[in-house]
Protein backbone atom coordinates (compact mmCIF):
# COMPACT_ATOMS: atom_id res chain seq x y z
CA UNK A 1 0.00 0.00 0.00
CA UNK A 2 0.84 3.26 -0.81
CA UNK A 3 1.14 6.08 1.83
CA UNK A 4 -2.70 7.58 0.93
CA UNK A 5 -3.72 3.90 0.87
CA UNK A 6 -6.45 1.43 2.83
CA UNK A 7 -7.80 -1.14 3.00
CA UNK A 8 -11.36 -2.13 2.50
CA UNK A 9 -11.19 -3.31 6.47
CA UNK A 10 -9.90 0.00 7.08
CA UNK A 11 -12.10 1.86 5.25
CA UNK A 12 -15.13 0.09 7.01
CA UNK A 13 -13.50 0.62 10.50
CA UNK A 14 -13.68 4.37 9.83
CA UNK A 15 -17.46 4.01 8.75
CA UNK A 16 -18.22 1.68 12.12
CA UNK A 17 -16.64 4.69 13.99
CA UNK A 18 -19.02 7.21 12.88
CA UNK A 19 -22.08 5.45 14.48
CA UNK A 20 -20.80 6.90 17.93
CA UNK A 21 -20.58 10.74 16.64
CA UNK A 22 -22.13 13.00 19.32
CA UNK A 23 -23.02 10.21 21.55
CA UNK A 24 -21.80 11.59 24.37
CA UNK A 25 -20.67 9.84 27.51
CA UNK A 26 -22.60 5.82 26.40
CA UNK A 27 -20.91 2.31 26.59
CA UNK A 28 -19.73 1.53 23.05
CA UNK A 29 -20.30 -2.26 22.30
CA UNK A 30 -18.49 -3.25 18.79
CA UNK A 31 -19.13 -6.87 18.22
CA UNK A 32 -16.13 -8.24 16.29
CA UNK A 33 -13.05 -7.00 15.17
CA UNK A 34 -14.17 -4.07 12.79
CA UNK A 35 -16.77 -2.88 14.89
CA UNK A 36 -14.62 -3.13 18.04
CA UNK A 37 -11.51 -1.45 16.56
CA UNK A 38 -14.25 1.15 15.10
CA UNK A 39 -15.26 2.11 18.70
CA UNK A 40 -11.32 2.59 19.65
CA UNK A 41 -10.66 4.60 16.78
CA UNK A 42 -14.30 6.87 17.67
CA UNK A 43 -13.05 7.02 21.52
CA UNK A 44 -9.36 8.32 20.33
CA UNK A 45 -10.76 11.25 18.06
CA UNK A 46 -13.68 12.61 18.37
CA UNK A 47 -15.82 10.39 20.71
CA UNK A 48 -13.30 10.67 23.90
CA UNK A 49 -16.54 10.29 26.24
CA UNK A 50 -17.19 6.73 25.13
CA UNK A 51 -16.42 3.98 27.58
CA UNK A 52 -15.04 0.83 26.44
CA UNK A 53 -14.05 -2.71 27.54
CA UNK A 54 -11.19 -5.11 27.38
CA UNK A 55 -14.09 -7.37 25.72
CA UNK A 56 -14.07 -9.18 28.98
CA UNK A 57 -14.56 -7.31 32.32
CA UNK A 58 -13.51 -4.36 33.01
CA UNK A 59 -13.76 -0.58 31.26
CA UNK A 60 -10.39 0.21 29.84
CA UNK A 61 -8.78 4.17 29.74
CA UNK A 62 -7.80 3.15 26.27
CA UNK A 63 -8.94 0.65 23.97
CA UNK A 64 -7.98 -2.75 23.69
CA UNK A 65 -7.86 -4.25 20.25
CA UNK A 66 -8.72 -7.70 19.38
CA UNK A 67 -6.18 -10.49 19.59
CA UNK A 68 -2.82 -11.23 21.76
CA UNK A 69 -2.03 -8.28 24.31
CA UNK A 70 2.05 -6.96 23.98
CA UNK A 71 1.24 -5.36 27.49
CA UNK A 72 -1.87 -4.92 30.55
CA UNK A 73 -4.38 -2.00 29.64
CA UNK A 74 -5.12 0.77 32.12
CA UNK A 75 -8.04 -0.31 33.59
CA UNK A 76 -11.45 2.11 34.83
CA UNK A 77 -13.61 0.00 37.02
CA UNK A 78 -14.97 -3.45 36.66
CA UNK A 79 -17.28 -4.26 34.29
CA UNK A 80 -20.10 -5.65 36.41
CA UNK A 81 -23.31 -6.93 35.38
CA UNK A 82 -24.48 -4.07 37.25
CA UNK A 83 -23.18 -1.37 35.91
CA UNK A 84 -23.35 -3.11 32.50
CA UNK A 85 -27.31 -3.10 32.57
CA UNK A 86 -27.65 -0.31 34.62
CA UNK A 87 -26.41 1.39 31.36
CA UNK A 88 -27.76 -0.73 28.94
CA UNK A 89 -31.71 -0.10 30.43
CA UNK A 90 -31.20 3.74 30.77
CA UNK A 91 -30.59 3.84 27.60
CA UNK A 92 -26.69 4.61 27.95
CA UNK A 93 -25.19 2.05 25.79
CA UNK A 94 -24.84 2.24 21.71
CA UNK A 95 -24.04 -1.20 20.19
CA UNK A 96 -22.95 -2.23 17.30
CA UNK A 97 -23.86 -5.54 16.43
CA UNK A 98 -23.35 -8.52 13.67
CA UNK A 99 -26.35 -10.41 13.20
CA UNK A 100 -26.93 -13.34 10.60
CA UNK A 101 -29.93 -11.86 8.97
CA UNK A 102 -31.85 -8.41 8.89
CA UNK A 103 -34.97 -7.18 6.93
CA UNK A 104 -36.22 -3.82 5.32
CA UNK A 105 -37.38 -3.04 8.78
CA UNK A 106 -34.23 -3.98 10.51
CA UNK A 107 -35.47 -6.83 12.56
CA UNK A 108 -32.29 -8.84 12.82
CA UNK A 109 -31.92 -12.69 13.43
CA UNK A 110 -29.14 -14.52 15.60
CA UNK A 111 -31.60 -17.45 16.33
CA UNK A 112 -31.82 -19.64 13.50
CA UNK A 113 -32.16 -20.12 9.80
CA UNK A 114 -35.42 -22.08 8.49
CA UNK A 115 -38.48 -22.83 10.21
CA UNK A 116 -37.98 -22.70 14.08
CA UNK A 117 -39.31 -25.86 15.07
CA UNK A 118 -37.28 -27.68 12.72
CA UNK A 119 -34.27 -25.63 11.90
CA UNK A 120 -31.65 -26.00 8.94
CA UNK A 121 -29.28 -24.22 11.02
CA UNK A 122 -29.19 -23.06 14.86
CA UNK A 123 -27.39 -20.04 16.10
CA UNK A 124 -27.26 -18.30 19.59
CA UNK A 125 -30.35 -17.77 20.07
CA UNK A 126 -32.09 -14.76 20.50
CA UNK A 127 -29.95 -13.81 23.67
CA UNK A 128 -30.14 -10.04 24.43
CA UNK A 129 -31.38 -8.81 21.54
CA UNK A 130 -35.51 -8.40 21.97
CA UNK A 131 -34.68 -6.23 25.30
CA UNK A 132 -31.54 -4.61 23.86
CA UNK A 133 -33.23 -3.10 20.89
CA UNK A 134 -35.66 -1.26 22.97
CA UNK A 135 -33.27 -0.04 25.14
CA UNK A 136 -30.73 1.66 23.35
CA UNK A 137 -29.51 2.57 20.21
CA UNK A 138 -27.96 0.17 17.87
CA UNK A 139 -26.44 -0.28 14.43
CA UNK A 140 -25.44 -3.13 12.80
CA UNK A 141 -22.58 -4.45 10.64
CA UNK A 142 -22.39 -7.12 7.90
CA UNK A 143 -19.19 -8.11 6.51
CA UNK A 144 -20.45 -9.78 3.60
CA UNK A 145 -23.85 -8.29 1.81
CA UNK A 146 -25.51 -10.76 0.06
CA UNK A 147 -29.51 -11.98 -0.33
CA UNK A 148 -29.02 -14.34 2.87
CA UNK A 149 -28.20 -11.95 4.69
CA UNK A 150 -30.23 -9.30 3.89
CA UNK A 151 -33.69 -10.96 3.36
CA UNK A 152 -36.79 -10.66 1.26
CA UNK A 153 -39.70 -10.96 3.52
CA UNK A 154 -39.23 -11.03 7.45
CA UNK A 155 -36.01 -12.94 8.67
CA UNK A 156 -36.15 -15.93 10.11
CA UNK A 157 -36.95 -15.44 13.50
CA UNK A 158 -37.29 -12.12 14.84
CA UNK A 159 -34.96 -11.42 17.86
CA UNK A 160 -34.68 -7.78 17.45
CA UNK A 161 -37.39 -5.57 16.64
CA UNK A 162 -37.77 -3.19 14.45
CA UNK A 163 -39.61 -0.70 12.43
CA UNK A 164 -42.35 -3.27 10.66
CA UNK A 165 -45.58 -1.30 11.41
CA UNK A 166 -47.64 -5.30 10.82
CA UNK A 167 -45.64 -6.16 14.03
CA UNK A 168 -47.35 -3.49 16.68
CA UNK A 169 -51.30 -3.28 17.15
CA UNK A 170 -50.94 0.25 16.59
CA UNK A 171 -48.74 0.08 13.38
CA UNK A 172 -45.82 2.18 15.93
CA UNK A 173 -42.91 0.62 17.07
CA UNK A 174 -41.93 0.83 20.98
CA UNK A 175 -40.73 3.99 22.22
CA UNK A 176 -37.44 3.42 22.80
CA UNK A 177 -36.63 1.15 19.41
CA UNK A 178 -33.64 3.28 17.62
CA UNK A 179 -32.03 1.81 14.85
CA UNK A 180 -28.86 3.50 13.47
CA UNK A 181 -26.88 2.43 10.61
CA UNK A 182 -25.71 -0.64 8.89
CA UNK A 183 -22.06 -1.20 7.91
CA UNK A 184 -21.13 -3.67 5.05
CA UNK A 185 -18.73 -4.60 2.94
CA UNK A 186 -20.44 -2.33 -0.11
CA UNK A 187 -22.18 0.50 1.46
CA UNK A 188 -23.46 2.12 4.58
CA UNK A 189 -26.81 2.71 4.89
CA UNK A 190 -29.41 3.70 7.84
CA UNK A 191 -33.23 3.53 8.56
CA UNK A 192 -34.35 6.93 7.00
CA UNK A 193 -36.20 5.35 4.03
CA UNK A 194 -40.23 5.42 3.98
CA UNK A 195 -41.61 3.85 7.24
CA UNK A 196 -38.10 3.54 8.51
CA UNK A 197 -36.66 1.34 5.56
CA UNK A 198 -33.34 0.88 5.25
CA UNK A 199 -31.73 3.39 2.97
CA UNK A 200 -28.59 3.88 1.37
CA UNK A 201 -26.35 6.72 2.40
CA UNK A 202 -22.67 6.23 0.77
CA UNK A 203 -21.19 3.61 -1.20
CA UNK A 204 -17.96 2.10 -1.02
CA UNK A 205 -15.06 3.20 -3.58
CA UNK A 206 -16.17 1.16 -6.72
CA UNK A 207 -19.41 0.31 -5.50
CA UNK A 208 -22.57 1.26 -7.35
CA UNK A 209 -26.58 1.41 -6.31
CA UNK A 210 -26.77 -1.27 -8.37
CA UNK A 211 -24.47 -3.82 -7.37
CA UNK A 212 -25.74 -3.31 -3.48
CA UNK A 213 -29.44 -3.33 -5.04
CA UNK A 214 -28.33 -7.07 -6.50
CA UNK A 215 -27.54 -8.16 -3.50
CA UNK A 216 -30.28 -6.90 -1.15
CA UNK A 217 -32.83 -9.22 -0.94
CA UNK A 218 -36.02 -6.11 -1.06
CA UNK A 219 -35.92 -2.47 -2.91
CA UNK A 220 -33.44 0.08 -1.05
CA UNK A 221 -34.23 3.60 -0.47
CA UNK A 222 -31.53 6.05 -1.39
CA UNK A 223 -30.55 9.24 0.12
CA UNK A 224 -29.91 11.08 -3.07
CA UNK A 225 -29.68 10.31 -7.10
CA UNK A 226 -25.54 11.01 -6.80
CA UNK A 227 -25.01 9.27 -3.49
CA UNK A 228 -21.87 10.23 -1.82
CA UNK A 229 -18.72 8.02 -1.57
CA UNK A 230 -17.65 6.66 1.81
CA UNK A 231 -15.21 8.90 3.44
CA UNK A 232 -11.29 7.39 3.37
CA UNK A 233 -9.42 6.74 6.78
CA UNK A 234 -7.03 10.08 7.30
CA UNK A 235 -4.00 9.47 7.43
CA UNK A 236 -4.35 10.56 11.38
CA UNK A 237 -6.43 7.92 11.59
CA UNK A 238 -4.94 4.99 10.08
CA UNK A 239 -2.18 5.10 12.40
CA UNK A 240 -4.46 4.83 15.17
CA UNK A 241 -5.78 2.13 13.90
CA UNK A 242 -2.58 0.49 13.24
CA UNK A 243 -2.34 1.33 17.06
CA UNK A 244 -5.02 0.27 18.32
CA UNK A 245 -4.88 -3.11 16.13
CA UNK A 246 -1.03 -4.08 16.19
CA UNK A 247 -1.48 -7.91 15.32
CA UNK A 248 -3.19 -6.57 12.51
CA UNK A 249 -6.41 -9.30 12.76
CA UNK A 250 -8.24 -6.63 10.62
CA UNK A 251 -6.38 -7.84 7.51
CA UNK A 252 -7.86 -11.64 8.34
CA UNK A 253 -12.27 -10.21 8.03
CA UNK A 254 -11.99 -9.91 4.23
CA UNK A 255 -9.74 -12.66 3.37
CA UNK A 256 -11.99 -14.66 1.50
CA UNK A 257 -14.10 -11.88 -0.04
CA UNK A 258 -14.05 -10.69 -3.55
CA UNK A 259 -14.55 -7.30 -2.38
CA UNK A 260 -12.18 -7.03 0.14
CA UNK A 261 -8.77 -6.57 -1.75
CA UNK A 262 -9.56 -3.10 -2.84
CA UNK A 263 -7.67 -0.55 -2.27
CA UNK A 264 -8.75 3.50 -2.76
CA UNK A 265 -6.20 6.16 -3.15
Amino acid sequence: MTQNSYSLAELVIAACAEVWRDNGEVMATGIGPLPRIGAGLAKLTFAPAIQTTDGEAWYTSEPVGPGKRAAEPEYEGIANYDRVFSALWSGKRHALVGPVQIDRYGQANISVIGDHKKPKAAMLGARGFPGNSISHPNSFFFASHNKRAFVEGEVDFVCMAGYNPARYRNGQPPQGLDLRRIITNLCVMDFGGPDHQIRVISLHPGVTFEDVQDNTGFPLARIADEIPVTPAPTPEQLELIAKIDPNNVRATVFKDNPAGDRRAA
